[in-house]
Parts: structure tokens; C-alpha cells; sequence
């Protein structure tokens, strides 16, 4: 059997894991807060058929052998944390964090997920909450009859209560950043768990060291570019043409060899 035959194969299916990748990061330009995903492929095993600097002879060696690669397989899925758009919504619950870090979320099981999705909501409690329900870490309760809700830079949160003319502070939202946000295991929701791989969560007040800063009445939004997408789109779907010819190939001349016997 052709070895060009696995190797084309190797190709293909790498080739439709980066298509859904792209496609994953197409679907989510819109998505508020979302990090775009790449992929990494790595060389697979090579077939060593005369080591390079082998003897040729009593005075001569071989300068580079012969070693035929066996494909390509993928090594990681990453997503890309870099920072999305800045999108004004005039909504005071709307909060974008620019720079670094996450807001915490508490899980119906108990445990904690990240996000930094910030189009917070609030529940029948008054507490600040995700889309989903899901209520913000630490906790921030907002009485009823409030008014020019405020959330500062800094995350402290504020509000007119009844007919005071002074703000009450409320509570203070907390980011929490990783040491490695690639590590960090996406649940969808625009959540992300905590693993090994990311190092454990360490919460701050936004603005200090290493922690981004809240802007109010804004989102941040994909951090998807439509144009790149599209170009490693048609780069990966040329790239699955190709090794699909190769399989073709083989076979045509697998198909000579066997018209000769």
C-alpha cells in the first residue's frame, strides 16, 4: 500500500478540524465576549529508510539519509485571548472589561465559572446575574426603588436609593485573573472553568497591577476578524483539495500498476 495514501488521509482530517474551527469563530462574531480558536498541527512519525551520515562507502556518507514523513496530526485547539471591540449599549448594567481578567459566576452546582461576558442582568433578588441566571462573584444586591445604578472603573457599584440625592454604595465587583488563560476549559455560555493547566483563580479590584479596568454602558464584543477568517478559510479548504488529489493520485498509479500485471 502507498504510503501517499495515509498521508493524504492525515491531511484531510486535519484539514475539516481547522474548517470547524473557523466555522465555530464565524458563527460567534456577534457573540459578546467571545475568544476565537485556533489550531495547531504538528508532523506525525517518519518512516527512517538510511540515516543521514550513514556510510556509503569506506570514504563517504550519506549528507541527508532517507526519511519520509507520514502525515500531519493535530496537537492543540487554543483560544485567543486578545481584546474584542468596545461596543457602547447606553445599558446601565452593561459593563466591558478592558484588559485583563474575568468576572466570576457561581454554577447552579455550586462551583464557579468565568466569564467576561458583562451584559448583566438582575434577578427577582435584585442581585447582578448573568443572561443565564447565573449570580455574580462577590454578590451585589441592588434595592428596589434604585436608581442611576453606577459602576465605577474601579468596580465599585453605587445607586440612587428612593428619594435620596446621594449615591449609596452598594457592593464592589471583583476580576479574576490566570496564569495561563489558554489552560482555561470553555463551557460555552461564554463561561470558562478554572483547570491545572490555567493555575487557580486570583481575585482583585479592577485597576490595580495586572487587572483590567469596568466601563459601564459598554460591551466588549468578538474578537473575531471576518477577513482572516475568510482567508484561512479558503487557505484550508485549498489545503483539503490538495491532499484529496494526492489520494487521488496514488490511486491512479496503484491503478497503472495493477493494469501492467
Amino acid at each position: 500500500m502507498m504510503r501517499s495514501l495515509w498521508t493524504g488521509t492525515t491531511g484531510m482530517t486535519s484539514q475539516q478540524l481547522n474548517i470547524d474551527v473557523i466555522a465555530n469563530n464565524l458563527a460567534n462574531v456577534s457573540t459578546t465576549g467571545f475568544k476565537k480558536s485556533k489550531a495547531d498541527f504538528q508532523d506525525l512519525l517518519y518512516q527512517v529508510m538510511k540515516v543521514p551520515g550513514s556510510q556509503t562507502s569506506e570514504d563517504t556518507e550519506s549528507p541527508t539519509g532517507i526519511v519520509v514523513g507520514l502525515g500531519v496530526k493535530p496537537a492543540a485547539v487554543s483560544k485567543i485571548f486578545t481584546q474584542g471591540d468596545l461596543i457602547q449599549t447606553e445599558n446601565e448594567l452593561d459593563i466591558a472589561i478592558e484588559g485583563h481578567g474575568f468576572l466570576e459566576v457561581e454554577l447552579p452546582n455550586g462551583n464557579s465559572a468565568f466569564t467576561r461576558d458583562g451584559a448583566l442582568k438582575l434577578d427577582s433578588n435584585g442581585s447582578l446575574t448573568t443572561s443565564d441566571g447565573y449570580e455574580i462573584i462577590p454578590s451585589i444586591t441592588i434595592p428596589d426603588g434604585s436608581r442611576q445604578i453606577t459602576i465605577g472603573e474601579t468596580g465599585i457599584v453605587s445607586a440612587l436609593i428612593g428619594d435620596d440625592t446621594e449615591s449609596t454604595e452598594l457592593g464592589n465587583l471583583e476580576l479574576s485573573i490566570f496564569t495561563n488563560n489558554g489552560g482555561l476549559l470553555a463551557l460555552g455560555k461564554n463561561l470558562f472553568r478554572e483547570t491545572s493547566s490555567s493555575g487557580i483563580a486570583e481575585p482583585g479590584t479592577p485597576g490595580d497591577d495586572g487587572y483590567g479596568l469596568l466601563l459601564q454602558t459598554y460591551l466588549e464584543g468578538s474578537n473575531v476578524n471576518i477577513v482572516e477568517e475568510m482567508a484561512n478559510m479558503i487557505t484550508t479548504q485549498r489545503a483539503y483539495e490538495i491532499n484529496s488529489k494526492t489520494i487521488q493520485t496514488s490511486d491512479e498509479m496503484m491503478q497503472t500498476t495493477v493494469n501492467m500485471v
